[in-house]
């Protein structure tokens, strides 16, 4: 992962600084995910925390079940949110989820 558009090298360092213990699977698609097209207009910290989130979301909780559970979004969000955190803060990351509408 070396190389790149000066916006993917400002992403892959802004990956090491947020989430310094990620699994290399997880840093990838994150990264990915980050680099998107719909992503492009922010800025990489913002865009890597949207990816983050939304990446420990689907990947590492129940989100998904609770939504085919039949959960609205706002609930499914509710009860993986310390879930969410516990992976974050095992990554290194110091930041955190919260319940606010724009957490």
């Amino acid at each position: 992962m070396t190389g790149g558009t000066k916006r993917q090298k400002e992403m892959r360092k802004a990956l090491r600084l947020l989430l310094p213990r990620v699994p290399m699977r997880d840093a990838e698609a994150i990264l990915a995910a980050a680099l998107a097209g719909h992503l492009r207009h922010l800025p990489p910290s913002i865009a890597l925390w949207q990816a983050t989130t939304s990446h420990v979301r689907h990947e590492r909780t129940d989100y998904d079940t609770l939504l085919e559970d039949g959960y609205d979004r706002d609930a499914a969000r509710f009860f993986v949110l310390e879930d969410m955190n516990s992976v974050l803060q095992d990554w290194g990351c110091n930041k955190q989820v919260s319940d606010a509408p724009d957490g």
